[in-house]
């Protein structure tokens, strides 16, 4: 490898002030450059590093770390601009202390460097979060780092990593020594997404609220896409510098036009990008030699070629990317007024933060969000998401102060479960809303084709949806059902909802709606039921749905919403009301009840459904108290309403922590692992044996079994296995079988060695010599048939699956699924939610199952997709469930080679 193809391996990054930095290895080449770094140290800063200026030596040091990759050392060097302006190093130096009887963890002395005018920008720290990501692939569990007491700045480098530290002062010097082999990571997890997130934030100012906006592609043709931009941004008020770049013109628009970027008088905090897409990367990298920090290119059409050109100028110039082939951006701060989109109508100012990676949907969102009167706080299209992505604007949107509520539209992801802790995070802020746009076959292909990334599994993407806390809808219509519900009203405290309607079979569609979206439309207890009626017109039915009549008041409608509202028996009220020539004879309006209420704001959400509106869902605006969202059907207020229980309830739970596990081996599974890795460079299925001893390794309980080659050995082991007065199992194995039952390979209910040899006999003489040997296994007990598995996505990393087992797993297919690492919440979530599940809580002579044994089951699956990324696929098929515990009686595994890989690196795109 060439030391340019070596440089090629590192990846970017950025620094707490939103610098993009390069990571990458050290080589040999960087020899001079890693001697200049020290050269130009202050002496202080040479004293802090080598303990006294006078103990450094230039070429002894630049040989140390520049020297051709040695067993046990790895240097990382951070660069901008070409610059080398960090380098952090370790090299194991033997057993760490506490590593086990083993030996295989060791200790690694940790050393660092940054230059003088890079201090307190963070390049310390993020060199060694990367060292930290490649110790612990290679096994080292522990850092050991000298300095000197006074030295505070790296102290405080170590301190706030979020891994334990321990300190020893030995006179004038301190060794700190940082464990790495930590299984609860969370405080370290916690840390580097504290520090990702202000550095992304510090990022993104430059784009979102700049100061200075440039229009490179404004053309003379009024129509022409930069040309409309320029426009929208003048019109829309922005409040900073204006320029647009056309070597033709000197006013576009009454904005001054400059030939070039590097001709503008000052230079653009951000420059929107709308040529043709061969001319994009030259702009580009004009406007990073000008020291641009953001770009947005709305040009599309761009070819792999011109795409790479266009980032690779984007990474190293250090500016941020929205697009290409998006629609624009835009922020409607009172101090900032940014509309830099060539939509027709901009948003309005508002509450929303809202982001697509379609363009169309982005018009059609703002078009509806401003029919609802939801403003806007920040949209940005992403279209083909090069560089900032959901997630960004997700942490923008957190911290920015204004946005109250977040809605996405996403057809793929970059690093889902980065999203999933960024979006589980900002949800118990603010709701997060997405179109969970890919669900069919078709729509997969569709997305991939349209934004050119890999298909997402339909199952995977709602496991992290459902974790993260976000509200995924089917459409941009129930999208924008739910956040006129979310914007106007409260949440609901549980899933209980009085129906009240002027005409009878309005209330009772309203009533299956509700129950078909997941709510209840319980009866009413009788003190409320005697209160209601007190107020209700004759003929009126108060049961629930309530006929309220079409003779009712307002006044009267007015007493029973408040008595409804109030009562602890009701967690929210649909209002379903038709028009009738009664109440215009009267001059009575129903509908004033919910718009000009008694003046306090209800305790509980308040819907309307109108059958004869036009609109699918409109807001009635309120004289005093809440606006009102109103809809055309009553299954789009009942899902509305589902959407916001649920939100309520993943609220009020706990999040959830990783349970403690005894009995877990990670260093025996991973030496199972490496064993099978060796003898099949390209993977494939376990033998019985290596399942066994693999789900040994995690505690994860199993049948008695033991294998066998020959017909006396079956024997021998049926004898072992076999619990009193019960029949073993023969399962027959041969490389590549799948499917036992469907290929005669299971021998059931064997008692005694006759029926034992003649199981084998039939074996041989059905399979033979591909028949490598028998498992024979005690004969489970009767339970419920389960299954668990694991799957590793490619993209979205340890799946989790769960639901009913046995023969009918794939007839049914009842399964449920949750990203790993899961925590106690998560496996509770994945109990309950396969339709299933009532089969394990017992009733009708029935005992319950050990849930407890299946919880502790399905963690150690969880720490066993999580600890061993080579394990691609898992099926514990059945597992079973019974009162007394848990056991697998039968599993697959296939194994790949493939490295770990940290999803919460520090890393851009």
């Amino acid at each position: 490898m060439t030391a340019t193809e070596h440089r090629a391996t590192g990846t970017h990054a950025l620094l707490a002030d939103g610098t993009t930095v390069r990571i990458r290895p050290v080589v040999p080449e960087d020899s001079e450059q890693v001697g200049r770094l020290y050269q130009e140290m202050s002496a202080e800063n040479l004293r802090s590093r080598f303990f006294a200026a006078s103990r450094w030596s230039g070429r002894q040091e630049t040989e140390r770390m520049c020297a051709p990759g040695r067993p046990g050392y790895q240097a990382l060097a951070a660069e901008v601009g070409g610059r080398i302006i960090g380098v952090a190093d370790f090299e194991r130096t033997g057993r760490a202390p506490d590593a086990g009887a083993d030996g295989g963890l060791v200790e690694a002395e940790l050393a660092l460097a940054v230059a003088d005018d890079w201090h307190h920008r963070g390049v310390g720290t993020l060199l060694v979060e990367h060292l930290v990501d490649r110790a612990r692939q290679d096994g080292v569990a522990a850092f050991r780092a000298d300095a000197l007491s006074d030295n505070h700045a790296v102290l405080r480098v170590f301190g706030d990593l979020g891994l334990p530290v321990s300190r020893r002062f030995e006179g004038a010097e301190v060794r700190c020594t940082v464990r790495l082999d930590v299984r609860d990571d969370e405080p370290y997890l916690t840390a580097v997404e504290r520090r990702a997130s202000a550095a992304d934030i510090a990022s993104l100012r430059p784009l979102v609220r700049p100061g200075c906006v440039a229009v490179v592609g404004a053309g003379r043709r009024s129509s022409s896409v930069g040309r409309v931009v320029l426009r929208n941004m003048r019109r829309g008020g922005f409040t900073g510098l204006l320029y647009a770049v056309n070597p033709h013109a000197r006013f576009l628009e009454h904005v001054p036009t400059y030939p070039s970027v590097g001709t503008l008088p000052h230079v653009p905090d951000l420059v929107v990008v709308a040529v043709p897409a061969a001319t994009v990367p030259g702009v580009a990298e004009d406007c990073g030699r000008a020291g641009v920090r953001a770009l947005v290119v709305v040009s599309a059409g761009l070819d792999a070629e011109q795409g790479a050109a266009l980032l690779d100028a984007c990474r190293t110039h250090g500016m941020r990317l929205v697009g290409p082939n998006c629609l624009g951006l835009a922020n409607t701060e009172g101090e900032v007024r940014l509309d830099a989109t060539f939509a027709a109508r901009g948003p309005t100012t508002g509450t929303a933060g809202v982001a697509v990676q379609s363009g169309g949907v982005g018009i059609a969102l703002l078009g509806g969000l401003s029919r609802l009167g939801i403003g806007v706080s920040s949209f940005v299209s992403l279209g083909d998401k090069y560089d900032v992505s959901g997630n960004d604007l997700l942490q923008w949107w957190e911290a920015d102060g204004v946005t109250g509520l977040a809605l996405l539209h996403l057809e793929s992801f970059g690093n889902p479960r980065a999203f999933s802790r960024t979006a589980r995070r900002v949800a118990r802020r603010i709701p997060v809303l997405t179109v969970d746009a890919g669900r069919s076959a078709a729509g997969r292909r569709a997305a991939a084709s349209h934004t050119a990334a890999a298909a997402t599994p339909t199952m995977t993407r709602r496991a992290l949806f459902t974790q993260a806390g976000v509200i995924a809808t089917r459409s941009i219509g129930e999208l924008l059902d739910t956040a006129a519900l979310l914007h106007t009203q409260p949440l609901p405290t549980g899933s209980r909802v009085a129906v009240l309607s002027n005409a009878g079979g309005a209330g009772v569609l309203a009533a299956d709606a509700l129950v078909e979206a997941g709510l209840t439309v319980p009866e009413l207890p009788a003190d409320l039921l005697a209160s209601l009626r007190r107020v209700l017109p004759p003929g009126a039915s108060a049961t629930n749905p309530i006929d309220v009549t079409p003779a009712v008041t307002e006044t009267a409608l007015t007493e029973c919403l408040d008595r409804l509202a109030a009562h602890d028996a009701v967690d929210a009220v649909l209002v379903s009301l038709v028009p009738t020539a009664l109440g215009a004879a009267t001059g009575e309006d129903p509908e004033r009840s919910l718009t000009d209420p008694s003046g306090v704001d209800l305790p509980c959400p308040v819907v309307a459904v109108r059958p004869d509106q036009v609109e699918r869902v409109t807001v009635l605006r309120a004289t005093s108290g809440r606006d009102v969202p109103a809809y055309a059907e009553p299954q789009a207020a009942a899902q509305a309403l589902a959407h916001a229980a649920a939100r309520a309830r993943w609220l009020s739970r706990p999040g959830g922590v990783l349970p403690e596990l005894s009995g877990i081996d990670e260093p025996g599974a991973r030496t199972v692992v490496d064993a099978y890795l060796d003898a099949h460079p390209d993977g494939g299925w376990l033998e019985p044996r290596e399942c066994a001893e693999l789900l040994a390794r995690y505690g994860v309980p199993q049948v008695p079994w033991a294998w066998a080659t020959t017909e006396d050995e079956a024997v021998a082991a049926a004898a072992r296995v076999a619990e009193p007065d019960r029949p073993v199992v023969l399962k027959a194995h041969w490389p590549g079988l799948v499917h036992k039952s469907a290929q005669g390979a299971v021998a059931l209910d064997l008692a005694g060695e006759e029926q034992v040899r003649d199981a084998y006999r039939r074996f041989t003489e059905r399979f033979g010599a591909r028949m490598t040997g028998v498992l024979v296994q005690a004969m489970a007990r009767r339970g419920t048939e389960l299954f668990a598995g694991i799957v590793q996505d490619d993209v979205f990393g340890p799946l989790v699956v769960f639901g009913l087992g046995g023969t009918a797993t794939e007839l049914l297919a009842d399964h449920a699924a949750r990203l790993a690492p899961l925590t106690d919440q998560d496996v509770h979530d994945l109990i309950t939610a396969p339709r299933s599940a009532p089969l394990l809580l017992g009733g009708q002579d029935r005992e319950p199952a050990d849930l407890a044994g299946l919880q502790d089951v399905l963690s150690r699956v969880s720490r066993l997709a999580t600890d061993l990324p080579q394990l691609v696929e898992a099926d514990l098929n059945p597992l079973v469930a019974r009162p007394d515990g848990v056991l697998a009686v039968d599993a697959r595994l296939r194994l790949v080679p493939r490295r770990a890989f940290d999803p919460y690196l520090r890393r851009l795109r």
